[in-house]
């Protein structure tokens, strides 16, 4: 079983107007819900791709019963949600007909410390049974800044891999716990790192602690130090449309390709043909299985085994 943490679980709303133009009202044209919270987008991939995934975090709310309700339509996952007295956050996603896409995302329910003690021994429990664990995301109000730092810990002790994508102090604290796989955008290596250099930027944020470090670079790929060796996985062509959810589909593609036990260059092209085929579905979570299909073959991977 693969597992995914979302603290900050979200309802995902997504508007699509025309044209969207400051200081102006839109007529929408279309409105879709979907589970949200990076840690959910990714397990409805990995579902989609056939793996058995439990979700867990805070739900709450209205909100969260709406989020547990259409969990409830998708196959391949199992909701292990902890409730919380607060509502969970809506994300709001406004995409024209240009692919361009403006975010607004709430910050989530206030999480007391008795919550977060419930949620700590429920996901030790869960570990119990998981191949590896996904720890995605922002922190709702109220989970402590190192709370990422405690899990990977945890998984840690338990002999299970742990993938850790988050940004920022949480980020940081959570690489010097050591998870075994981190996957941020160049933004947030560059905030963890001081450098705007990715290949630099990696190998300062394996010397923090990360075992491994999968970058994403947009429409460009993917960038991957390793201890197995280094590599670049690029996109035969840039694809126009909703980037959106991009990065949790790599994700979703690198823990498909740990568990399935493949190489390090056939991990990185199934997660780099995952992120591009999102870009072409309206929503995150999501993705063109006929696009991925032909690009998962198509995705060029350089590099070089090495003992670093």
């Amino acid at each position: 079983m693969i597992l995914t943490v979302t603290l900050n679980t979200a309802l995902d709303l997504t508007y699509r107007v025309r044209d969207l133009r400051p200081h102006t009202t839109h007529r929408v044209t279309d409105v879709i819900e979907r589970p949200g919270g990076k840690g959910l987008n990714v397990a409805r991939v990995l579902a989609a791709l056939g793996h058995e995934v439990t979700v867990t975090g805070f739900v709450g709310g209205a909100t969260g019963r709406a989020v547990q309700d259409r969990l409830t339509h998708t196959a391949g996952v199992v909701d292990a949600l902890v409730p919380v007295e607060g509502a969970t956050r809506r994300t709001i996603a406004v995409a024209d007909a240009s692919g361009d896409t403006t975010q607004l995302n709430e910050p989530g329910p206030l999480v007391s410390p008795a919550e977060w003690s419930a949620f700590q021994e429920a996901y030790v429990d869960l570990l119990r049974s998981a191949s590896v664990v996904a720890l995605c995301g922002s922190l709702p109000p109220g989970v402590p800044v190192g709370a990422y730092a405690g899990l990977v810990r945890a998984a840690r002790t338990l002999s299970v891999p742990v993938l850790l994508d988050t940004s920022g102090e949480p980020l940081r604290r959570g690489v010097a716990a050591r998870p075994d796989l981190v996957k941020p955008n160049t933004d947030e290596l560059a905030e963890l790192t001081g450098s705007h250099e990715p290949s630099r930027a990696t190998r300062d944020a394996r010397r923090r602690g990360a075992q491994a470090v999968v970058a994403s670079l947009g429409p460009d790929g993917l960038l991957a130090h390793t201890p197995e060796g280094l590599w670049r996985a690029t996109p035969p062509r840039r694809l126009r449309g909703n980037p959106t959810g991009a990065g949790d589909s790599a994700v979703a593609g690198l823990l498909s390709g740990l568990v399935d036990r493949l190489s390090w260059p056939d991990r990185l092209a199934r997660a780099t043909a995952l992120s591009a085929a999102t870009v072409l579905t309206p929503v995150a979570g999501e993705f063109d299985r006929q696009a991925y299909e032909e690009l998962v073959d198509q995705v060029t991977v350089t590099g070089e085994v090495t003992a670093a």
